[in-house]
Protein backbone atom coordinates (compact mmCIF):
# COMPACT_ATOMS: atom_id res chain seq x y z
CA UNK A 1 0.00 0.00 0.00
CA UNK A 2 1.64 3.36 -0.95
CA UNK A 3 1.88 5.81 1.84
CA UNK A 4 -0.64 8.58 2.10
CA UNK A 5 -0.65 11.83 -0.45
CA UNK A 6 -2.04 15.32 1.03
CA UNK A 7 -2.77 17.39 -1.71
CA UNK A 8 -2.96 21.30 -1.34
CA UNK A 9 -6.16 22.65 -3.58
CA UNK A 10 -7.58 26.29 -3.95
CA UNK A 11 -10.72 26.85 -2.27
CA UNK A 12 -13.76 26.83 -4.51
CA UNK A 13 -12.50 23.73 -6.51
CA UNK A 14 -15.84 22.08 -6.48
CA UNK A 15 -18.06 25.71 -6.92
CA UNK A 16 -20.37 25.01 -10.43
CA UNK A 17 -20.16 28.74 -10.72
CA UNK A 18 -16.34 28.75 -11.35
CA UNK A 19 -15.63 25.57 -12.97
CA UNK A 20 -12.13 25.66 -14.79
CA UNK A 21 -9.29 22.68 -16.28
CA UNK A 22 -7.45 23.42 -13.88
CA UNK A 23 -9.89 22.49 -11.10
CA UNK A 24 -11.44 19.67 -13.38
CA UNK A 25 -7.69 18.09 -13.40
CA UNK A 26 -7.35 17.77 -9.62
CA UNK A 27 -10.75 16.49 -9.04
CA UNK A 28 -10.76 13.36 -11.49
CA UNK A 29 -6.96 12.85 -11.23
CA UNK A 30 -7.36 12.56 -7.53
CA UNK A 31 -10.55 10.54 -7.43
CA UNK A 32 -8.41 7.75 -9.46
CA UNK A 33 -4.94 7.75 -7.99
CA UNK A 34 -4.55 4.24 -6.31
CA UNK A 35 -3.61 5.96 -2.63
CA UNK A 36 -5.05 7.23 0.59
CA UNK A 37 -5.55 11.05 -0.58
CA UNK A 38 -5.96 13.88 1.94
CA UNK A 39 -7.05 16.73 0.24
CA UNK A 40 -6.56 20.35 2.15
CA UNK A 41 -8.72 23.38 -0.03
CA UNK A 42 -7.33 26.83 1.38
CA UNK A 43 -9.61 29.45 0.56
CA UNK A 44 -8.15 32.87 -0.68
CA UNK A 45 -7.89 34.89 -3.89
CA UNK A 46 -4.98 32.59 -5.62
CA UNK A 47 -2.49 33.49 -6.67
CA UNK A 48 -2.24 36.92 -5.06
CA UNK A 49 -3.80 35.72 -1.40
CA UNK A 50 -3.77 37.97 1.87
CA UNK A 51 -2.53 37.62 5.24
CA UNK A 52 -5.74 35.06 6.31
CA UNK A 53 -4.79 33.04 3.02
CA UNK A 54 -1.39 33.06 3.50
CA UNK A 55 -1.71 31.59 7.28
CA UNK A 56 -4.15 29.50 6.58
CA UNK A 57 -2.05 27.52 4.22
CA UNK A 58 1.01 27.61 6.63
CA UNK A 59 -1.09 26.21 9.17
CA UNK A 60 -2.20 23.35 6.88
CA UNK A 61 1.59 22.80 5.65
CA UNK A 62 2.52 22.79 9.36
CA UNK A 63 -0.03 20.01 10.24
CA UNK A 64 1.14 17.46 7.57
CA UNK A 65 3.49 15.10 8.66
CA UNK A 66 7.41 14.85 8.07
CA UNK A 67 8.26 13.33 5.23
CA UNK A 68 5.00 13.32 3.79
CA UNK A 69 4.34 13.78 -0.49
CA UNK A 70 2.59 17.17 -0.67
CA UNK A 71 1.00 17.30 -3.97
CA UNK A 72 0.46 21.20 -4.22
CA UNK A 73 -1.85 23.38 -7.01
CA UNK A 74 0.19 25.95 -9.12
CA UNK A 75 -1.87 28.09 -8.16
CA UNK A 76 -1.80 27.89 -4.57
CA UNK A 77 1.60 27.32 -4.37
CA UNK A 78 3.59 29.36 -6.96
CA UNK A 79 2.41 33.04 -5.42
CA UNK A 80 3.99 32.65 -2.01
CA UNK A 81 7.41 30.43 -1.68
CA UNK A 82 8.07 32.36 1.86
CA UNK A 83 4.96 29.99 3.15
CA UNK A 84 6.51 26.91 1.29
CA UNK A 85 10.26 27.53 2.17
CA UNK A 86 10.21 26.36 6.30
CA UNK A 87 8.36 23.30 5.03
CA UNK A 88 10.67 22.51 2.03
CA UNK A 89 13.05 20.45 3.38
CA UNK A 90 10.66 18.12 5.89
CA UNK A 91 8.10 17.90 3.47
CA UNK A 92 8.33 16.04 -0.47
CA UNK A 93 6.69 19.13 -2.38
CA UNK A 94 5.37 18.07 -6.04
CA UNK A 95 3.65 21.45 -7.81
CA UNK A 96 1.16 20.93 -10.32
CA UNK A 97 1.38 24.12 -12.67
CA UNK A 98 -1.65 24.65 -14.53
CA UNK A 99 -0.54 27.71 -16.23
CA UNK A 100 2.68 30.03 -15.19
CA UNK A 101 1.39 33.19 -13.15
CA UNK A 102 3.20 35.60 -15.33
CA UNK A 103 1.70 33.51 -18.85
CA UNK A 104 -1.88 35.10 -17.25
CA UNK A 105 -2.94 37.79 -20.11
CA UNK A 106 -3.51 41.53 -19.74
CA UNK A 107 -1.06 41.90 -16.67
CA UNK A 108 1.17 44.81 -16.32
CA UNK A 109 4.39 43.94 -16.80
CA UNK A 110 5.49 45.08 -13.37
CA UNK A 111 3.45 42.20 -12.09
CA UNK A 112 4.47 39.94 -14.81
CA UNK A 113 7.50 40.14 -13.73
CA UNK A 114 6.43 40.26 -9.76
CA UNK A 115 4.86 36.79 -10.44
CA UNK A 116 7.47 35.42 -12.31
CA UNK A 117 10.18 36.08 -9.67
CA UNK A 118 7.97 34.43 -7.27
CA UNK A 119 6.79 31.05 -9.00
CA UNK A 120 10.45 31.00 -9.80
CA UNK A 121 10.94 30.97 -5.82
CA UNK A 122 8.42 27.97 -6.00
CA UNK A 123 9.55 25.54 -8.60
CA UNK A 124 13.49 25.74 -7.03
CA UNK A 125 11.79 24.81 -3.16
CA UNK A 126 9.78 21.50 -5.32
CA UNK A 127 11.21 18.07 -5.30
CA UNK A 128 9.58 17.50 -8.36
CA UNK A 129 7.23 20.37 -10.86
CA UNK A 130 4.51 18.71 -13.44
CA UNK A 131 3.42 20.25 -16.04
CA UNK A 132 0.00 18.90 -17.77
CA UNK A 133 1.87 19.09 -21.20
CA UNK A 134 5.36 18.68 -23.10
CA UNK A 135 4.93 22.59 -24.64
CA UNK A 136 4.43 23.90 -20.97
CA UNK A 137 7.18 21.73 -19.42
CA UNK A 138 9.56 23.01 -21.90
CA UNK A 139 8.14 26.46 -21.05
CA UNK A 140 8.50 26.04 -17.44
CA UNK A 141 12.04 24.32 -17.68
CA UNK A 142 13.69 27.88 -19.99
CA UNK A 143 11.73 30.31 -17.57
CA UNK A 144 12.50 29.48 -14.69
CA UNK A 145 16.10 27.46 -15.06
CA UNK A 146 14.36 24.16 -14.55
CA UNK A 147 15.49 20.51 -15.74
CA UNK A 148 13.14 17.24 -15.55
CA UNK A 149 10.05 19.09 -15.24
CA UNK A 150 7.48 15.90 -15.28
CA UNK A 151 4.18 15.63 -17.59
CA UNK A 152 1.27 14.36 -17.18
CA UNK A 153 -1.15 15.26 -19.64
CA UNK A 154 -5.45 15.31 -19.04
CA UNK A 155 -7.38 12.85 -20.39
CA UNK A 156 -10.86 12.81 -21.40
CA UNK A 157 -14.31 10.97 -20.80
CA UNK A 158 -15.70 9.58 -24.48
CA UNK A 159 -19.34 11.06 -24.81
CA UNK A 160 -21.75 10.61 -27.86
CA UNK A 161 -20.74 12.34 -31.12
CA UNK A 162 -22.44 15.11 -32.06
CA UNK A 163 -24.63 14.65 -35.35
CA UNK A 164 -23.41 17.20 -37.95
CA UNK A 165 -25.99 19.64 -39.09
CA UNK A 166 -26.53 21.25 -42.24
CA UNK A 167 -24.33 23.85 -43.22
CA UNK A 168 -21.89 23.68 -40.43
CA UNK A 169 -23.15 26.79 -38.89
CA UNK A 170 -23.59 25.93 -35.42
CA UNK A 171 -20.65 27.34 -33.36
CA UNK A 172 -19.16 26.72 -29.65
CA UNK A 173 -16.83 28.07 -27.27
CA UNK A 174 -16.29 26.73 -24.20
CA UNK A 175 -14.28 28.34 -21.83
CA UNK A 176 -13.83 30.82 -18.64
CA UNK A 177 -15.05 34.27 -20.22
CA UNK A 178 -11.50 36.26 -19.78
CA UNK A 179 -9.00 37.62 -22.18
CA UNK A 180 -6.53 34.74 -22.33
CA UNK A 181 -9.86 32.71 -23.67
CA UNK A 182 -10.07 34.60 -26.58
CA UNK A 183 -13.65 35.25 -26.85
CA UNK A 184 -13.46 39.10 -28.02
CA UNK A 185 -11.71 38.04 -30.93
CA UNK A 186 -14.10 35.56 -31.69
CA UNK A 187 -16.70 38.02 -31.33
CA UNK A 188 -14.75 40.79 -33.56
CA UNK A 189 -14.13 37.63 -36.33
CA UNK A 190 -18.00 36.58 -36.04
CA UNK A 191 -19.31 40.46 -36.35
CA UNK A 192 -16.59 42.27 -38.39
CA UNK A 193 -15.88 39.38 -40.77
CA UNK A 194 -18.89 36.96 -41.44
CA UNK A 195 -21.78 39.18 -40.68
CA UNK A 196 -22.89 38.10 -44.25
CA UNK A 197 -22.74 34.09 -43.63
CA UNK A 198 -25.50 31.93 -41.51
CA UNK A 199 -23.92 31.01 -38.51
CA UNK A 200 -24.72 31.30 -34.70
CA UNK A 201 -22.53 31.04 -31.73
CA UNK A 202 -22.65 29.59 -28.25
CA UNK A 203 -20.45 30.93 -25.55
CA UNK A 204 -20.57 28.49 -22.87
CA UNK A 205 -18.34 29.63 -19.54
CA UNK A 206 -18.04 31.64 -16.49
CA UNK A 207 -18.71 35.69 -17.31
CA UNK A 208 -15.75 37.28 -15.66
CA UNK A 209 -15.45 39.62 -18.37
CA UNK A 210 -17.63 41.06 -20.04
CA UNK A 211 -17.76 40.85 -24.40
CA UNK A 212 -19.83 43.51 -25.81
CA UNK A 213 -21.64 42.24 -29.29
CA UNK A 214 -24.52 43.11 -30.90
CA UNK A 215 -25.45 40.12 -33.12
CA UNK A 216 -28.59 38.73 -31.75
CA UNK A 217 -27.07 35.43 -33.04
CA UNK A 218 -24.62 35.37 -30.39
CA UNK A 219 -25.40 33.50 -27.14
CA UNK A 220 -23.42 33.92 -23.61
CA UNK A 221 -24.75 31.19 -21.12
CA UNK A 222 -22.82 31.41 -18.55
CA UNK A 223 -21.14 28.05 -16.88
CA UNK A 224 -22.68 24.71 -17.55
CA UNK A 225 -22.57 21.77 -16.11
CA UNK A 226 -23.21 18.02 -16.58
CA UNK A 227 -26.29 17.24 -19.08
CA UNK A 228 -26.52 21.16 -19.97
CA UNK A 229 -22.80 20.77 -21.02
CA UNK A 230 -23.38 17.46 -22.91
CA UNK A 231 -26.17 19.48 -24.85
CA UNK A 232 -24.16 22.16 -25.68
CA UNK A 233 -21.45 20.10 -27.29
CA UNK A 234 -24.36 17.87 -28.56
CA UNK A 235 -25.92 20.62 -30.17
CA UNK A 236 -22.02 21.93 -31.90
CA UNK A 237 -20.56 21.56 -35.59
CA UNK A 238 -17.58 23.24 -34.77
CA UNK A 239 -15.60 24.01 -31.64
CA UNK A 240 -13.84 27.43 -31.85
CA UNK A 241 -11.06 28.00 -28.86
CA UNK A 242 -9.42 31.32 -29.88
CA UNK A 243 -7.12 31.30 -26.80
CA UNK A 244 -4.05 33.68 -26.58
CA UNK A 245 -2.03 31.26 -24.15
CA UNK A 246 -3.44 27.65 -23.21
CA UNK A 247 -1.43 25.48 -21.45
CA UNK A 248 -3.20 22.20 -22.58
CA UNK A 249 -7.04 23.28 -23.65
CA UNK A 250 -8.85 20.66 -21.94
CA UNK A 251 -11.75 21.70 -23.96
CA UNK A 252 -10.08 20.93 -27.52
CA UNK A 253 -10.25 17.31 -26.51
CA UNK A 254 -13.63 16.84 -25.03
CA UNK A 255 -14.68 18.57 -28.50
CA UNK A 256 -12.97 15.78 -30.26
CA UNK A 257 -14.50 13.45 -27.73
CA UNK A 258 -17.99 14.17 -29.44
CA UNK A 259 -16.35 14.13 -32.88
CA UNK A 260 -16.25 18.10 -33.35
CA UNK A 261 -13.76 19.48 -35.80
CA UNK A 262 -11.57 22.25 -33.90
CA UNK A 263 -10.22 25.90 -34.91
CA UNK A 264 -8.35 27.31 -32.44
CA UNK A 265 -4.66 28.99 -31.81
CA UNK A 266 -2.01 27.65 -31.65
CA UNK A 267 -0.35 28.32 -28.79
CA UNK A 268 1.01 26.50 -26.05
CA UNK A 269 -0.42 22.93 -25.71
CA UNK A 270 -3.54 23.11 -27.84
CA UNK A 271 -1.16 21.29 -31.02
CA UNK A 272 -0.94 18.48 -28.13
CA UNK A 273 -4.43 18.15 -27.42
CA UNK A 274 -5.66 18.66 -31.08
CA UNK A 275 -3.57 15.65 -32.20
CA UNK A 276 -3.96 14.00 -35.66
CA UNK A 277 -5.60 11.52 -37.58
CA UNK A 278 -4.34 8.32 -38.25
CA UNK A 279 -3.78 9.91 -41.69
CA UNK A 280 -1.97 12.17 -40.12
CA UNK A 281 -4.32 15.35 -40.88
CA UNK A 282 -5.88 17.16 -38.13
CA UNK A 283 -8.92 17.41 -37.09
CA UNK A 284 -9.48 20.63 -38.04
CA UNK A 285 -7.15 23.74 -37.97
CA UNK A 286 -4.39 25.95 -35.68
CA UNK A 287 -4.51 29.39 -36.90
CA UNK A 288 -2.14 32.17 -35.56
CA UNK A 289 -2.94 33.49 -32.27
CA UNK A 290 -4.54 37.05 -31.19
CA UNK A 291 -5.44 37.13 -35.02
CA UNK A 292 -9.23 37.82 -35.78
CA UNK A 293 -9.05 38.10 -39.86
CA UNK A 294 -6.99 34.63 -39.68
CA UNK A 295 -9.94 33.05 -37.27
CA UNK A 296 -12.31 34.55 -39.31
CA UNK A 297 -10.65 32.97 -42.65
CA UNK A 298 -10.85 29.72 -40.98
CA UNK A 299 -14.47 30.11 -40.07
CA UNK A 300 -15.55 31.34 -43.59
CA UNK A 301 -14.12 28.04 -44.89
CA UNK A 302 -15.49 25.86 -42.85
CA UNK A 303 -19.10 27.77 -43.62
CA UNK A 304 -18.52 28.21 -47.20
CA UNK A 305 -16.92 24.61 -48.45
CA UNK A 306 -18.45 21.24 -47.97
CA UNK A 307 -15.60 18.96 -48.76
CA UNK A 308 -14.04 20.70 -46.07
CA UNK A 309 -16.38 19.80 -43.26
CA UNK A 310 -16.53 16.36 -44.59
CA UNK A 311 -12.38 15.75 -44.06
CA UNK A 312 -12.33 17.84 -40.57
CA UNK A 313 -15.37 15.26 -39.70
CA UNK A 314 -13.70 12.21 -40.81
CA UNK A 315 -10.45 13.62 -39.11
CA UNK A 316 -12.09 14.25 -35.94
CA UNK A 317 -13.87 10.61 -36.24
CA UNK A 318 -10.22 9.09 -36.36
CA UNK A 319 -8.97 11.25 -33.56
CA UNK A 320 -11.91 10.68 -31.35
CA UNK A 321 -10.22 6.93 -30.99
CA UNK A 322 -6.65 8.00 -30.13
CA UNK A 323 -7.47 10.21 -27.35
CA UNK A 324 -6.13 9.98 -23.64
CA UNK A 325 -8.10 8.76 -20.64
CA UNK A 326 -7.99 10.12 -17.39
CA UNK A 327 -6.95 6.87 -15.80
CA UNK A 328 -3.86 7.39 -18.11
CA UNK A 329 -3.26 10.84 -16.40
CA UNK A 330 -3.79 9.34 -12.94
CA UNK A 331 -1.21 6.24 -13.84
CA UNK A 332 1.21 8.97 -15.47
CA UNK A 333 0.70 11.16 -12.13
CA UNK A 334 1.42 8.19 -9.81
CA UNK A 335 4.33 7.06 -11.31
CA UNK A 336 5.65 10.44 -11.19
CA UNK A 337 4.75 11.07 -7.33
CA UNK A 338 6.30 7.20 -6.32
CA UNK A 339 9.67 8.58 -8.50
CA UNK A 340 10.48 11.61 -6.16
CA UNK A 341 13.58 10.31 -4.18
CA UNK A 342 12.84 9.36 -0.68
Amino acid sequence: MSSPLWAVLPGGIDDPAAPSGGNRYDRVVLSLLARDVHEVAIPGSWPSPGPAAQSALARALTDIPDKSDVLIDGLVACGVPSVLEPHARRLRLLVLVHLPLSDETGLPRSERDRLRALERRTLHLADTVIATSSPAALRISEMHGLSGVEVAAPGVEMAAAATPGPGGRRLLCVASVTHRKGQDLLVSALEQHLADLDWRCTFVGALREPVRHADPRITFTGPLAGADLDAAYAGADLFVLPSRAETYGMVVTEALARALPVVAAEVGGVPEALGRASDGRRPGVLIPPDDPSALAAALREWLTDPDLRDRWRTAARDRRQTLPTWAETARSLSDIIEGVPR
